[in-house]
């Protein structure tokens, strides 16, 4: 299988339980839930995305003919000579899309410790170290169990108290960004503090000006 990959580059995880961990990020190109393009964005399925996911033509991106090829290039990315683990975040765009066993089984040849973040929209293949699902109101999930919830909150036609049942370690409400981020963080805020099941996540990347 060949993979198309947006961008990979090295950062700090910004969200959730990894945040301020070192990740190299593979950013991978397509979304089933919108084309990426800003004229189809209100006939989404999800029309609050902020990412660019279109195309193989960012930093570190490319047409990648195998496992092998994209793992190489993934490897680059990650600091020499150190002790620590590698760990590579997997995200979109949808990367279950393209994220396959072959490629896991080469990460972890290569000792990456393999994240996903999806939208839940399709079923996890089997060998991945931490799966964070953020769910989207109008889309159909399919994968209900993992390490990590993050809804993006608050989303009309999806409520917290809907997803408390799924089999995840952890439930995160993540402020929707925008013009009116100060308002929704603090009805994140308010959720988290009266159902203390749910831990709130902030875009720290995004603080701190990180990609």
């Amino acid at each position: 299988m060949s993979y198309q990959v947006k961008e990979i580059f090295y950062t700090l995880q910004g969200e959730g339980t990894h945040a301020g961990r070192p990740a190299v990020f593979c950013r991978f190109s397509g979304c089933n839930l919108w084309s990426g393009r800003e004229a189809d964005r209100s006939n989404a399925t999800c029309q609050f995305c902020d990412t660019d996911f279109i195309g193989v033509d960012g930093v570190g991106g490319g047409s990648f003919a195998s496992a092998a090829e994209l793992a190489d290039r993934i490897e680059t990315y990650w600091p020499k000579m150190q002790t620590a683990k590698p760990f590579v975040v997997c995200t979109g765009g949808e990367p279950l899309l393209q994220l396959d066993v072959d490629l896991i089984d080469v990460l972890h040849s290569r000792r990456f410790e393999v994240a996903v973040e999806t939208n839940g929209t399709i079923a996890a293949p089997v060998g991945i170290d931490w799966i964070c699902v953020s769910p989207k109101a109008k889309a159909t999930l399919r994968q209900f169990s993992g390490h990590e919830l993050k809804l993006v909150f608050p989303q009309v036609g999806v409520q917290p108290k809907e997803l408390e049942s799924l089999d995840f370690e952890r439930f995160y409400l993540q402020p929707m960004d925008g013009i009116n981020l100060a308002a929704n963080t603090a009805k994140a805020i308010e959720y988290c503090l009266h159902n203390p099941q749910w831990r709130l996540s902030v875009q720290t990347h995004k603080v701190l000006g990180l990609r």
